[in-house]
């Protein structure tokens, strides 16, 4: 009778959780909702499904076991243009190391433009503005276990500002990418933004309080700080799979498709394709992003890359990609990578 209670109090824990999860999709809840933004224009392109297709500097952001893949020293810079005036830029750096592994660098930053200072006497603005900014510094180290299984971490610092007020934090993202026997299929997880929660602090919060407002006699200009709440980062599961398929005297055909487990909404799963040509110099590229989250906002993708690789010591590849959004204005990402 003891056990049965336990397996039906268990049954019951199980189905009230699997309901829970359904119903509430904790939107909005995380701190650093920056960290949740595509970088590098070939993944934008490719619908973010990229967990297993990525092997240049940007897999520093998507998944840094990907940069065991790279034997040249790599730089990359991408922009990306979005709504209100808000600017994503991803600087990288890869460094490959021989046996050891591969190490690389990355920064991330994001600018939100000027805003005009408003207070309750001054509505429209008081002539000051004020800028708030978001960035992440990271260190990556990656390298293959065996020819076909490769794993890599990126370690970041994560710091938001606003006016006089900011939040610090530190994540880890832990990825791995496996070479099956079935095929050439590729295989691919990766973790990413697991660390400490995040809570604003600044001379924003100082304010003028009077502990006791009913007595006359009490001091009225007492110096307090607003408390504020610790957010958690944007944790997130990512698990790929993608394929090559080669025809016409060597012409690639890639594949990708990405499920997606964040801590801050529901599941969602990501498709995308590229199609290299003429010996990889030019690659068309398609996918569609949040397939399966209800009242997603974001949906096709496209984009294109020129790579002029084996002529010299410097190899270069220009990329753009275009995102399609329900409400917003679209989004427009650039990218160069210098290989040397």
């Amino acid at each position: 009778m003891f056990n049965r209670k336990i397996i039906i109090a268990v049954i019951n824990m199980i189905v009230c959780g699997v309901l829970f999860g359904q119903s509430v999709s904790k939107t909005g809840t995380t701190a650093a909702k920056f960290l949740s933004i595509g970088v590098g224009a070939r993944a934008n392109a490719m619908g973010a499904a990229s967990s297993s297709t990525v092997d240049d500097a940007s897999s520093m952001y998507w998944n840094p076991a990907g940069i065991a893949s790279i034997n040249k020293y790599q730089g990359i810079f991408t922009y990306t243009k979005m709504f209100a005036d808000i600017n994503l830029n991803y600087f990288g750096v890869v460094i490959p190391a021989g046996e050891f592994g591969n190490i690389g660098v990355n920064v991330t930053a994001i600018n939100y433009g000027d805003m005009d200072v408003t207070t309750e006497l001054n509505p429209e603005g008081t002539g000051a503005t004020f800028n708030a900014g978001s960035y992440a510094f990271g260190l990556t180290y990656a390298r293959n276990i065996t020819e076909e299984f490769i794993v890599g971490a990126n370690v970041k610092y994560i710091r938001e500002s606003i006016y006089n007020s900011s939040a610090e934090g530190v994540a880890v993202d832990i990825g791995t990418i496996f070479t099956t026997p079935f095929y050439g299929i590729k295989f691919a997880s990766s973790i990413t933004n697991f660390g400490t929660k995040m809570q604003i602090s600044g001379d924003d919060l100082l304010v003028r309080y009077d502990q006791n407002p009913n007595s006359s006699g009490n001091n009225e200009t007492v110096d307090a700080m607003l408390a504020t709440e610790k957010y958690e980062l944007p944790l997130r599961l990512q698990i790929g799979i993608s394929r090559d398929f080669y025809f016409l005297n060597n012409q690639r055909l890639t594949l990708a498709v990405d499920a997606n487990y964040p801590n801050d909404n529901q599941q969602w799963v990501n498709v995308g394709g590229e199609l290299s040509l003429f010996n990889e110099l030019i690659e068309l590229r398609g996918g569609y992003k949040t397939i399966f989250l209800e009242d997603a906002q974001e949906g096709l993708t496209a984009g294109i890359g020129i790579n002029y690789k084996n002529m010299g010591p410097l190899d270069i590849s220009v990329d753009y990609a275009f995102q399609k959004y329900e409400y917003l204005d679209d989004v427009h990402s650039f990218g160069v990578i210098l290989s040397f």
